[in-house]
Formats: structure tokens, C-alpha cells, sequence
């Protein structure tokens, strides 16, 4: 039977291996968003023959990430209940693009239900928009980041050096909004100190801002797949105008120069997020499902 454990940095090499065989554009498949984010839903990682498995559970369910990998998808599912039923809970897929849900409707013998997760579905950009924001749809985008040309800035890669100020800044956000008292602020400071510790040997990129040497934004990405950049955290200084827009160009030229997208991840529901995603003129979403599965 599958066993679960959490996830460490020294799985990077064999995760990336099975992850790179499904070449999938989603944010769930990426190491350091797997190995940052575990305190968000106290996830747990399995292999099972050439499938990357990462699961959480509550009192009724066992929720598996769709698996990444390549093999026998019967073999992998058979697994995967045999597990939920040791377990006593019924089993939901998370994060199931259009893919997989055709991959269970083919492979499996199950009843699935499959209910569509705006709130999680990833925006996709086209590196080149972001960079060069061409045309009339991006005429208030060009103008808000003029506006950065207000003040003594200068972006630069992000060095071990910008790590300590760049923590200190995002603890100074985290105390504004009383993030203590929010899970998933908490989970998010996590992840920006797992980020730090392990930056060099997770492969990641990061970019800052400096107004009168002073950080004021910065933000962290990798390479997701054969084609997309995807960026994991972003803050800035929202008294500074212009900023948002400044961080997000200068790191798309820095790190997505040769590739062809660029994921900013899911919104969340949150309405002044959405708002901020799609302002950039998304030219596609990667859709995903929760799957609950219901045995025949």
C-alpha cells in the first residue's frame, strides 16, 4: 500500500524528473510550490512507479493532487483506493485540468463528479504582452507603470544578498493585515521562508526593486515547464504607484525572455486579485476541476 511522508529538498531531483514527463502548466506542478505550500493543507508525497502522488486529507476525504507522471493510469488508481479505503474516506481529485478528467473517464471504473474550481484556475500570459505591453488594451497598463518613473528606482536580480531585507519586507506586510490570525497568511510566510532557505538549490529566480536602495518589491518565479515561467510570490509597496506593474515587467524581461507563457497562478476568489489578473489580458486559463469519485 502507498505510504505518505513529507516532502524534503533532497526529493527535488526524482519529483522534477516525473514532473518534466507530464510537462503539465499548472502551478501544483512545481517542487517548490509543493515543498513551500505543505503547511496550507499539510500535504504528504508518495511515489508509486513513475507517478508523483501528493495528497492531504480532512475527517471524510482523501484529496490527491492529479498525479504527475507517465505508466499505467489503471495501476495508479487501483493504488490510490486501495489507500482511501484503508483510510475509511471517500477520495476527490484536485487541481484535474481537462486532461484529466478525460485520463479518468478512460483509465478508471469510477462515477466521477467533476466541478469546475474558478477560484483555482491558473492565468496564462503571453511573455511577449507582458514584456512589451503593445497595443490600446494596454494603454492603462503603460500609463500606471510610467508612473514608477516618479521616484530613484532600480530593479535588479535578486542576490543572497536582498534575501534579509526581502523577509523583513514581507513581515512587515504580513504584521499590517494581522496575518497571524489568517491560516493562510501564515502558510504564505512559510513558503517565503522555504523559498529563502532553499533558493539556489530549488533553481528558483527572484527580482527587486529598490526606491532610494531600499527594497520595495520583489518577487520570486521558476521555470515551470518547456515553455512557461511561473511566479510564485509577489509584493510591493502599495503606496508606490506604479510598482505593481514595474516588478511584474522587469522580471517577465529578466527570466521569461525565451520562453513563451507566463503563469501568475489563481486569484483565489479574492476580487481585487481577480481584478489585478485579468487587467493583463490573460490569453488563456488553465481550468481545473475537484473531482469527487464515487465507486461503482
Amino acid at each position: 500500500m502507498l505510504e505518505f511522508r513529507e516532502i524534503n529538498i533532497n526529493d527535488k531531483e526524482w519529483i522534477d524528473d516525473l514532473l518534466k514527463k507530464s510537462d503539465f502548466m499548472g502551478c501544483e506542478y512545481s517542487f517548490a510550490n509543493n515543498m513551500a505550500w505543505r503547511r496550507m493543507n499539510n500535504s504528504l508525497i508518495s511515489r508509486f512507479n513513475d507517478f508523483y502522488i501528493v495528497k492531504a486529507e480532512d475527517e471524510n476525504y482523501v484529496y490527491y493532487t492529479f498525479p504527475a507522471g507517465k505508466g499505467k493510469y489503471s495501476l495508479l488508481f487501483d493504488a490510490l483506493e486501495e489507500y482511501a479505503d484503508h483510510a475509511g474516506k471517500g477520495m476527490i481529485f484536485t487541481g484535474v485540468t481537462d486532461y484529466g478528467l478525460f485520463i479518468l473517464d478512460k483509465y478508471s471504473q469510477w462515477n466521477c463528479i467533476a466541478e469546475k474550481s474558478e477560484d483555482y484556475s491558473d492565468y496564462i500570459y503571453l511573455a511577449d504582452d507582458l514584456i512589451n505591453l503593445k497595443g490600446k488594451k494596454y494603454h492603462k497598463k503603460r500609463n500606471h507603470l510610467s508612473k514608477i518613473n516618479n521616484y530613484n528606482w532600480e530593479f535588479h536580480p535578486m542576490t543572497p544578498d536582498d534575501f534579509d531585507e526581502c523577509i523583513a519586507f514581507s513581515a512587515v506586510t504580513y504584521n499590517n493585515k494581522n496575518g497571524y490570525d489568517d491560516h493562510s497568511s501564515v502558510a504564505e510566510q512559510f513558503a517565503i521562508h522555504t523559498y529563502f532557505s532553499y533558493f539556489e538549490e530549488m533553481g528558483l529566480k527572484g527580482g527587486v526593486i529598490t526606491i532610494d536602495n531600499k527594497i520595495k518589491a520583489f518577487t520570486i518565479g521558476e521555470q515551470l515547464n518547456s515553455k512557461t515561467l511561473c511566479v510564485h510570490i509577489e509584493k510591493a509597496d502599495p503606496t508606490v504607484n506604479g510598482l505593481y506593474p514595474a516588478i511584474n515587467n522587469e522580471f517577465v524581461k529578466y527570466a521569461a525572455g525565451d520562453l513563451i507563457y507566463v503563469n501568475r497562478e489563481e486569484d483565489l476568489g479574492i476580487d481585487g486579485l481577480r481584478q489585478a489578473k485579468r487587467s493583463y489580458f490573460p490569453v488563456f486559463m488553465v481550468d481545473k476541476y475537484n473531482v469527487k469519485i464515487n465507486k461503482k
